[in-house]
């Protein structure tokens, strides 16, 4: 099963690479990996997806919160939570495709950040299914290059009170 794991981390040299290395030494797979400052320049989210039963799952969280540097960790995966990812795609933009790229980033609600003589690059903001989605139409007009941010996430409050058990 997927699991989007959001981990509160100290911004402090190191962290990431004991965080990841609890995974390679157990042979896990991180399929996505975001980390970013908060809005506390001394604390970094860092955004985990991975592919495990919840058995597995629990270890690996149960080893998180045993780390010094961590200050909080939250499978989303069973809360209502808003998942995103970014997509950065060029596209060869010849006569023939030109029109039709800009309807189909139109239909999504790409907007086109650059523009060459020969290609358009795109931006997409949306959850994996519709950035999957958007690819599969791309890939027939001559997609040429593809940066992807992997997933972002954050737990919805109002909605999970009654699962984690906050009282307001």
């Amino acid at each position: 099963m997927r699991h989007t794991i959001s981990i509160l981390v100290d911004n402090e040299p190191g962290v990431l690479a004991r965080i990841a290395g609890l995974f390679s030494a157990r042979g896990f797979n991180i399929e996505s990996l975001c980390v970013a400052e908060t809005l506390d320049p001394t604390t970094s989210r860092i955004t985990l997806v991975t592919s495990g039963d919840d058995w597995i799952i629990e270890q690996i969280i149960k080893r998180f919160n045993n780390m010094i540097n961590v200050i909080k960790v939250q499978d989303l995966t069973e809360l209502t939570h808003v998942e995103r990812e970014m997509l950065l795609v060029r596209m060869e933009a010849t006569t023939e495709t030109r029109a039709e790229i800009l309807r189909t980033a139109d239909i999504f609600r790409a907007r086109v950040v650059d523009v060459g003589p020969k290609s358009y690059t795109l931006e997409l903001t949306g959850d994996k299914d519709k950035i999957t989605a958007f690819l599969e139409l791309l890939r027939p007009m001559g997609i040429k290059e593809i940066a992807r941010t992997g997933s972002v996430a954050l737990a919805r409050e109002i909605q999970n009170y009654a699962k984690i058990g906050d009282k307001r």
